[in-house]
């Protein structure tokens, strides 16, 4: 395939757009109001949104606030997962993700994370967020390594999610060193990465990965990414090779920026006898040095909730603290670190 020019791609991102909405695209280097980007998207599905979000003129909300590393963006330490069990990973479930997407706006989320491998995950927010654009942080990822596939993904996430731009786009799920040397070689996902940002496509970058910190770690080590996503939980604390000594530090070092996954482990670190609830699951995860928020899919609007009010009253916890909630699951590791297993 002819690698093509960034006149190229940025003219078919402009021309897709358009065509497929009927709108003008924004640059974002412009500060975009609400009115002015994709105003006409969204009148099929205003009526959906709660009328709490329309009245919240996205005011900010009172979750504690963080600055994403070397990103000088200051976000809520609690932003919205796309993947998991949720209405917005559902493809029968439009209605609700929705609903709840419009609930997270509401309720101060300002962080929305989702992939192009999160089956409707994209185009549901991208038919909620645009009106939002200029005052949300949004990431996807992709799980391809080559150049012209990962352009490919990114013309996907971008024309389903009816931006023009994302603030994050991640390398997803990286897990081997050979990935590695996909990724930065001379065909690698890397160069399509640098074209985007070049372009105004793309404004930071990121690695993700639940198996491998040490792969992560070298990631880091070997690109100048703004961002990592990484599984943070008092579990994973026992396995032998835990994320949190392996990957923050190298993080710290550079001021990359940290959000954590996997935080209540999808909810098993709440089976009896483990953790009490969201509040220590969370507390646990926003008080390691190096970590700056955490995204968290919910089931239900009710979760959601829960998940907001524990992010509202975060302190961070002392050293004995953590070293309890350590200790509750230092029987039940296994069990809550199966993102980590190779099946």
């Amino acid at each position: 395939m002819t690698t093509p020019s960034k006149k190229t791609r940025r003219t078919f991102l402009a021309t897709s757009l358009t065509t497929a909405l009927g709108i003008a695209a924004c640059s974002s280097t412009q500060s975009c109001s609400n009115n002015s980007i994709f105003k006409n998207s969204l009148s099929a599905n205003k009526e959906a949104l709660a009328a709490e979000t329309q009245a919240a003129s996205l005011t900010p909300g009172t979750m504690p606030l963080r600055q994403l590393g070397r990103t000088n963006i200051q976000l809520p330490v609690l932003g919205l997962g796309g993947a998991g069990k949720t209405p917005l990973n559902n493809p029968n479930a439009e209605q609700a993700a929705i609903e709840q997407i419009g609930r997270a706006l509401a309720l101060g989320i300002r962080y929305f994370d989702t992939a192009a491998s999160y089956g409707p995950s994209e185009t549901y927010l991208g038919k909620v967020l645009p009106n939002y654009r200029s005052e949300i942080f949004l990431a996807s990822k992709t799980a391809r390594r080559d150049y012209d596939s990962a352009w490919r993904d990114l013309e996907q996430s971008l024309t389903r999610l009816n931006t023009d731009y994302l603030d994050l786009w991640q390398f997803h799920h990286v897990s081997f060193e050979s990935e590695l040397d996909t990724l930065f070689g001379e065909n690698g996902a890397a160069k399509a990465l640098e074209e985007a940002k070049e372009q105004g496509l793309v404004r930071f970058s990121g690695i993700t990965g639940h198996h491998e910190p040490d792969i992560i770690a070298a990631g880091l080590e070997r690109y100048p990414f703004d961002h990592a996503l990484i599984p943070v939980n008092a579990a994973d604390t026992h396995h032998p090779t835990p994320f949190i000594p392996n990957v923050l530090p190298v993080a710290i070092a550079q001021n990359v920026g940290i959000t954590a996954m996997k935080v209540p482990a999808y909810g098993r670190l709440f089976k009896p006898g483990v953790l009490e609830g969201m509040p220590q699951a969370l507390g646990y995860t926003l008080s390691q040095q190096g970590v700056h928020c955490a995204i968290i899919a919910a089931e239900t609007i009710e979760q959601l909730e829960e998940n907001v009010q524990a992010a509202q009253a975060f302190e961070t916890l002392d050293a004995t603290a953590l070293a309890e909630i350590e200790q509750k699951t230092a029987a039940v590791w296994e069990d809550n670190t199966f993102f980590r297993a190779w099946t």
